[in-house]
């Protein structure tokens, strides 16, 4: 199925989430918290964050502290959540997998 630009619907957003562990649905937003050992860990997974978002163009918003980073998925430009947002989120779980 080709990712679209499209916002989804509520039953395709909840069959997309259970695909991702973690990951809750906040309005229209996905997120989730990472939970580090340090700040060096931290900033390291956000570097990642941004080598991933260049590639693919589209950019979470993420709150950094010490130990923890929230990364918050959303389309702004298509008023909710589409395929690239759960694109995007697949990739930084695959990543922090490795």
């Amino acid at each position: 199925m080709a990712m679209t630009d499209k916002a989804l619907d509520d039953r395709r957003i909840e069959e997309k989430l259970r695909g991702l562990e973690g990951w809750v649905r906040q309005k229209e937003e996905i997120v989730k918290v990472y939970s580090f050992k340090d700040y060096y860990q931290t900033m390291a997974f956000v570097n990642a964050i941004a080598w991933i978002s260049h590639r693919e163009n589209h950019h979470p918003d993420l709150e950094v502290g010490y130990n923890r980073c929230v990364v918050h998925y959303s389309t702004h430009s298509a008023g909710g959540l589409t395929d690239k947002d759960f694109h995007c989120a697949a990739k930084i779980e695959k990543m922090v997998g490795l």
